[in-house]
């Protein structure tokens, strides 16, 4: 087990300094990366041609790989030197990228890291079937890590994920949701993958329960905090930034923190402009932009944020057994490049 370290939580950074964290994470990291590239693209080999077409498509889309990253950088962390690791990072990649497709089938998506998702391309049907390629290849994977904690925690995340995405159907239109419930969602159907790619390499270097513990809680409150900056920016950002179009959640009608807030705080008249906007969604020209006046008038964006600033500190505290070495740095630096994203 590593040598615990006493340390406090490191105050936010710069935005520079932010997005360099996501450097050195690179860096640190960029030989088993490209193996995990490798074995990406050596999986979704299929001689039915559309499957690596269309999954292909959303893989190379210029997504970070943050999930991915954090097994590997986890496993850095810890000292790891073996291998099995690079299949784990893989799988989670896979994962990650099944829920995305089926994500944009069932949120009828017009937009995805900036550019046409694979259902508006493919259709839906196939977009589904190939989720479920890429589950499969994840389940492979897990298998031939030949660790029944690996494959126990990975299979459980890809179920309490799905439960999160009904979850969020269920509170969609819904100004009755509760931040609690909220929460709920959002650690199910974000931050439980965060918390299995961290946790999974502490099993694999047999690290023993307190890493794992410890790898855990970093990812789950790493994921809660990108998830609720994630939210804020659907209402303050450019399309461009945040690789969607702006508004989605509010045409669809999702219930996230930043309009809970607004509903619990406004008058009879703007709770009136949320039911017919959110609730039975009958949205005019300018609706958006009320909404975005409303949410800046009771400073909820602000405070979405500022909640997510919590759950990023609760991570840095989870690292705190680690020794100080450059990945504990950049993780620690992952932490406010994922919240500093909302500036």
């Amino acid at each position: 087990m590593s040598n615990p370290t006493s340390g406090n939580v490191i105050s936010m950074k710069d935005h520079k300094a932010n997005t360099s964290a996501i450097d050195m994470m690179q860096s640190l990291i960029a030989d088993q990366m490209a193996e995990v590239n490798a074995t990406i693209l050596k999986r979704m080999d299929s001689p039915v041609s559309l499957i690596p077409e269309l999954a292909g498509h959303l893989i190379s889309s210029g997504g970070k790989r943050l999930r991915p990253m954090l097994t590997l950088a986890s496993a850095q962390l810890i000292n790891y030197t073996g291998k099995r690791h690079i299949g784990l990072a893989t799988a989670v990649e896979f994962i990650h990228t099944a829920t995305l497709l089926h994500d944009d089938v069932v949120d009828e998506s017009k937009l995805r890291r900036g550019k046409k998702p694979a259902n508006l391309i493919w259709g839906n049907q196939p977009t589904v079937l190939v989720g479920d390629f890429l589950f499969s290849r994840a389940f492979e994977l897990m298998v031939e890590s030949d660790s029944l904690k690996v494959l126990k925690i990975l299979s459980s995340t890809s179920a309490i994920i799905t439960e999160g995405e009904i979850l969020q159907l269920t509170t969609a239109n819904d100004l009755a949701t509760t931040e609690e419930k909220y929460l709920e969602v959002i650690t199910a159907k974000t931050a439980v993958l965060f918390a299995a790619a961290c946790e999974v390499a502490g099993v694999v270097a047999e690290q023993g329960e307190d890493v794992e513990a410890a790898l855990s809680a970093y990812g789950k409150y790493l994921g809660i905090a990108f998830q609720l900056v994630d939210d804020a920016l659907d209402y303050n950002a450019d399309k461009t930034k945040l690789g969607k179009e702006i508004g989605d959640d509010f045409r669809e009608g999702k219930i996230t923190l930043p309009v809970i807030l607004a509903y619990r705080r406004g008058t009879d008249e703007e709770r009136a402009f949320w039911k017919r906007t959110m609730t039975q969604l009958k949205q005019e020209d300018g609706d958006l932009g009320e909404a975005t006046k409303l949410l800046e008038k009771h400073g909820t964006v602000a405070d979405t944020i500022e909640r997510a600033r919590h759950y990023g500190a609760m991570a840095k505290d989870a690292l705190a057994i680690f020794k100080e070495s450059p990945a504990k740095k950049a993780m620690l630096g992952v932490v406010d490049f994922c919240i500093e994203r909302a500036y």
